[in-house]
């Protein structure tokens, strides 16, 4: 059995799902019709752009072309990081940290995926590096927004609080442990919903995919297995990563709370 090759007719099919929910954005009055228009567009055009770009990667097989890709999902990644905190820190602080931290978690689940679980010759084969690094930076992005976002809310939140423990004499990190503690929670929750439901409620796009271009699912299944323990590792180590380093810009030397480095809050 082999996969089903899609036309641009099955494609406007699909879409008139899409179209029914920008109905239901209508009637209700919602107001989301424009967004739900301007969001399928960029989804085409990047899916497009990317599926171009991945074939001519694959292509030549290329350490440099490896290389050059992953480095535009760090980018990309550190640009939507920034973009989705209602407090985030000034300069190219938010960007850094919000890049680097899905990044780098990305980037040793996929190392450790492709040398010792797959195997993969040469271990940059951007056939199974690639994917594999998207689906922990796209996953790990997710808990690294969660945490960054929980720790400077409630930092602002309970500033007097916080103050008042280190005028008392506690160091930033006892004076914001409750709050770092409340922020990897938040940060892993999605990672642990997802574990919890999958296989039961839904069958993950991974797993799918490979059923539907002809793999036994049994196959499938160790496949996705595999996929779901990275991804709790890599977001695990991300939103630790980024929970300690935003304590730390948070604070100073001094042990002073430091919400100037935050930019004002955005309105909603």
């Amino acid at each position: 059995m082999t996969y089903v090759s899609l036309t641009p007719f099955d494609l406007a099919l699909a879409a008139l799902l899409l179209l029914l929910t920008a109905l239901l954005s209508f009637a209700f009055r919602l107001g989301l019709e424009r967004s739900l228009a301007v969001a399928a567009a960029r989804m085409c055009l990047q899916l497009g752009v990317v599926g171009f770009v991945l074939k001519l990667v694959f292509e030549s097989g290329s350490l440099l072309a490896t290389g050059l890709f992953a480095l535009m999902m760090l980018l990309a990644t550190g640009y939507e990081a920034a973009s989705r905190q209602e407090r985030r820190f000034l300069g190219y602080a938010s960007y850094l940290l919000g890049g680097a931290a899905p990044f780098v978690a990305g980037l040793v689940a996929s190392l450790f995926a492709v040398g010792a679980i797959i195997g993969s010759e040469p271990w940059w084969a951007p056939r199974f590096f690639l994917p594999i690094m998207g689906m922990m930076i796209g996953n790990a992005l997710a808990g690294v927004t969660l945490v960054l976002d929980t720790i400077t809310s409630a930092a602002t939140r309970e500033r007097g609080a916080i103050e008042a423990r280190l005028a008392l004499g506690a160091t930033r990190q006892e004076a914001l442990q409750d709050v770092l503690r409340r922020g990897l929670k938040t940060g892993l929750t999605p990672i642990l919903s997802a574990m919890a439901v999958t296989g039961l409620v839904s069958l993950p796009g991974m797993m799918t995919g490979q059923i539907l271009a002809g793999a036994d699912p049994v196959d499938a299944t160790k496949y996705q297995v595999m996929i779901m323990f990275l991804i709790a590792g890599a977001t695990g180590l991300a939103v630790v990563l980024a929970g300690l380093v935003a304590v730390w810009l948070l604070t100073d030397e001094r042990h002073r709370l430091r919400l100037d480095r935050l930019a004002p809050q955005r309105n909603s």
